[in-house]
């Protein structure tokens, strides 16, 4: 299988994992990789009066770092302008808005294990001042 078909599969299988994950926990899934502004966010999930934009990083092994340190300032802003669109065009509103990372990557047994940062981050990361 070509390295791109490895890592689109992988990265599926991992998103898949983090949705589970979170149903598990509570959460209802809104939307899975929803555009916005020309962005893509992985998962929009809901919890009470919460709502939360969630990346999922997926990694087969640690060798280029942990998966959440992929979430750099560049991305943080994508996801950010990408919610607040969502959002508009949701016509959300008296909602607190949240965004998480969940990082997946392989247990010993190779399953994949999901770990969730809730408040990974908020609308002021990664965003230049002026």
């Amino acid at each position: 299988m070509p390295t791109n078909d490895r890592r689109r599969t992988l990265g599926a299988r991992g998103e898949a994992c983090a949705a589970a994950h979170l149903e598990a926990a509570g959460y209802r899934i809104l939307g899975r990789n929803v555009r916005a502004d020309g962005v893509e966010i992985d998962l929009v999930v809901a919890r009470g009066r919460i709502v939360a934009f969630v990346e999922v990083k997926t990694r087969a092994s640690r060798r280029a770092g942990a998966p959440e340190e992929a979430v750099d300032g560049r991305k943080r802003a994508r996801i950010v302008r990408g919610a607040l669109s969502w959002l508009r065009a949701n016509g959300v509103r008296g909602r607190s808005v949240r965004f998480d990372v969940v990082s997946v990557e392989p247990d010993g047994a190779g399953d994949l294990h999901a770990s969730h940062r809730p408040g990974a981050f908020d609308a002021g990361d990664g965003i230049p001042r002026r």
